[in-house]
């Protein structure tokens, strides 16, 4: 596969057709974890993750797949890399688990990732599928983060609170307080506040696009 059609692929799942804001897929994570950046930022580097490998192993045995059972067979493997990131995460940084709790297992039926192994996965290269999944989840990571930003930056006039349940100790230095004794805007926090926000920025990629091809 040439370069360009890399670039198109990488395109697509940035932007073309991003999985949220253009294919809408995954909103039960996108409006239930981005109440913080570090709940949407941890969810989604597990999601990109499982995305990139699933995606692999997906085109790597896709010729000893027949048609009739490729779903159960997709649901098989990716459910086997979920359980897997979800024990590291369990291990290796526990308060980011408790604080995503159920929504680290739910990637199993996330479905941007059953998505992409059925339109994607299943009919192309491995290269092509790891660089599909890639831009996939980037796509998604960011959208992710922008909600949490603005909902966090609303809701507790903080950015980046609680990092150091992603990284360390160490990153609890890396809190921004934006509005100090700032009281908060509850509606931003609650999941009201999720649809409206997603629904912003779904009308600002759309005026955008408009105006690109305009």
């Amino acid at each position: 596969m040439a370069k360009s059609n890399y670039a198109e692929i990488a395109a697509n799942g940035l932007w073309k057709n991003n999985p949220v804001l253009v294919q809408v897929l995954g909103l039960c994570p996108t409006l239930a974890v981005t109440a913080s950046i570090v709940n949407a930022l941890g969810l989604s580097i597990a999601t990109t993750i499982i995305l990139v490998i699933s995606n692999v192993i997906i085109s790597l045995i896709r010729k000893y797949i027949s048609e009739e059972i490729r779903i159960p067979v997709f649901i098989i493997v990716i459910a086997s890399f979920v359980s897997a990131v979800a024990l590291l995460i369990k291990a290796y940084v526990p308060a980011l688990d408790a604080s995503l709790g159920i929504f680290i297992p739910l990637i199993v039926t996330n479905c941007v990732i059953l998505g992409r192994a059925e339109a994607f996965a299943f009919k192309n290269s491995p290269v092509a599928s790891a660089i599909d999944g890639l831009a996939t989840g980037l796509g998604f990571l960011v959208v992710l983060c922008v909600l949490g930003a603005v909902r966090e930056l609303l809701g507790s006039g903080t950015l980046m609170a609680g990092m150091d349940q992603l990284l360390g100790s160490w990153a609890s230095c890396l809190k921004i307080t934006v509005i100090s004794d700032y009281k908060g805007f509850l509606l931003a926090i609650l999941p009201p506040g999720a649809f409206i926000g997603l629904g912003i920025l779904l009308a600002m990629k759309n005026i955008f696009d408009q105006k690109t091809a305009k």
